[in-house]
């Protein structure tokens, strides 16, 4: 763990803003001071994701990312209400050939992004509502992720009790 592998996330629309908030909890934090991790949200790269599009495609926009960031020992998560989407799937796609760990939260299954990914969390709920459960199982991988940070290195978490305490208005 903390190894160098990353997170790369990926989504589109509310999905998106999903993915995103993930990435935040990662490189910032979530419940308790520790080192951050390498996580992207790779529809925020909006620079990409517009040329991506333009030269390619929108079906390869996160495809083409997962290609350039992606590493064996990552984990790419990848969060759609539907599990239709052709840009997600193709991303998950060239995920499993450079050996990234894929996870998909969906809507109701079967479907085919909780087919092509490794794992998958399928909610039997209407879209916004799953997009609602997906946000609690995305605070449960982050709660679950800082205490195995905080098992594996406990003299890094340590060693960040002497960092000053956010500004206020900061989160406590």
């Amino acid at each position: 763990m903390l190894r160098g592998q990353r997170l790369l996330a990926a989504g589109n629309g509310g999905s998106a803003a999903e993915a995103q908030h993930l990435t935040a909890e990662l490189v910032g934090r979530f419940d308790s001071e520790r080192v951050p991790f390498s996580a992207i949200s790779l529809h925020a790269e909006s620079s990409a994701v517009t040329a991506i599009a333009n030269d390619y495609g929108f079906d390869d926009v996160f495809a083409r990312q997962v290609r350039a960031h992606g590493r064996s020992g990552d984990v790419l998560v990848l969060l759609s209400t539907s599990g239709k989407s052709p840009n997600l799937l193709r991303a998950a796609e060239v995920a499993s050939r450079l050996n990234v760990t894929t996870w998909a939260l969906t809507g109701c299954g079967p479907n085919p992004l909780a087919d092509a990914c490794d794992e998958a969390v399928m909610i039997d709920a209407l879209n916004a509502n799953a997009q609602e459960g997906h946000l609690i199982a995305l605070h449960a991988v982050c709660r679950a992720f800082d205490l195995e940070v905080a098992r594996h290195t406990p003299s890094v978490v340590a060693g960040l009790a002497k960092v000053p305490a956010p500004p206020k208005g900061g989160r406590p």
